[in-house]
């Protein structure tokens, strides 16, 4: 498997691109704030300055903004309209560990969270990084840990439960949410939970960064010749997961949900899984004709049955 570039990547490349006033910002009203309060552990060389660009080709009639160059992983928390459920989600973006699609899967999968009483942390983790390997334009080991990428999510995961009665977050309600290769980092996050990638730096590092339930949207790098990627060890203590995939996704495959959730289900882990005819890669929760774009509710009828959203 090959997950070069997403649908917004091949945009970018194919219909050019607008380029932002730098780094990405967060609506009016929305602040990042770095997750790591020194220096960021194994940090890597990046081939330029943090850019955000906006795509001139559009996904379902919108333009997307992909991310690159983050070398100071941020979180930016986006409290919940209405009335809040306690809990709380940890997004994901996709891009195959070389851009974010920040608003794609990113914003727009926190303005869903948030309109259902969810708190929403958005992570903005560092790209580009393993697997993808800017220097070649390539991923010599396409199923490795995405250690840099890994290590911010154990971080936020952390400091979500440290902030937990300060934002009003229920600390055994904390989930994550993924697209693509950020459903990798779910399968990741959900299985390699026991030990932290990094030396703890303050006391955040000494809460749970084991997420309380996953959904992973068309994930990648988790099928190995019909088998699951042995750096995703699932037992079943992983936490309760809901895995969405197109059969006609052809940047990942269908074969991604199958086999992890095949794996969650032999391992007796609580776990949904949704297949849809048509839809591509990299839709994110925006509106089309396709069935695909109802998704948002399986969701949210499976975070109620679980016990994440009151009936």
């Amino acid at each position: 498997m090959r997950t070069l570039l997403i649908t917004l990547c091949t945009l970018l490349a194919a219909t050019g691109a607008q380029a932002g006033p730098g780094t990405w910002q967060p609506a009016p009203g929305h602040t990042q704030v770095p997750i790591w309060p020194g220096a960021v552990p194994d940090e890597q060389p990046v081939p330029g300055p943090e850019k955000a660009t906006v795509s001139t080709g559009l996904i379902a009639g919108r333009p997307a903004t992909a991310v690159t160059n983050v070398t100071r992983p941020t979180m930016t928390v986006y409290p919940p309209r209405g009335r809040n459920s306690g809990a709380a989600v940890v997004v994901l973006p996709g891009g195959g560990f070389e851009i974010l699609a920040i608003d794609l899967e990113g914003t727009e999968a926190c303005d869903w969270l948030t309109a259902n009483g969810i708190t929403c942390v958005l992570l903005k983790y560092r790209v580009p990084g393993p697997p993808y390997d800017w220097h070649c334009d390539c991923r010599p080991h396409n199923y490795m840990v995405p250690t840099l990428a890994l290590e911010d999510v154990q971080r936020t995961l952390g400091l979500v439960r440290h902030h937990a009665r300060e934002w009003h977050v229920d600390p055994h309600r904390i989930g994550v949410m993924g697209f693509s290769a950020g459903g990798f980092l779910v399968a990741e996050a959900s299985t390699r939970y026991k030990q932290r990638l990094y030396k703890p730096v303050d006391t955040a590092d000494t809460e749970s960064i084991r997420p309380d339930f996953a959904l992973a949207i068309y994930p990648g790098h988790l099928a190995m010749d019909g088998k699951l990627n042995p750096n995703v060890p699932v037992t079943r203590d992983t936490p309760p997961t809901f895995v969405l995939q197109a059969e006609d996704d052809h940047v990942d495959g269908v074969e991604q949900a199958l086999v992890y959730y095949t794996a969650l289900a032999k391992a007796g882990a609580p776990a949904e899984m949704h297949l849809y005819a048509h839809g591509g890669h990299a839709f994110g929760l925006r509106q089309t004709k396709l069935p695909v774009s109802g998704w948002p509710e399986l969701a949210k009828t499976w975070l109620v049955t679980i016990g994440v959203l009151p009936q």
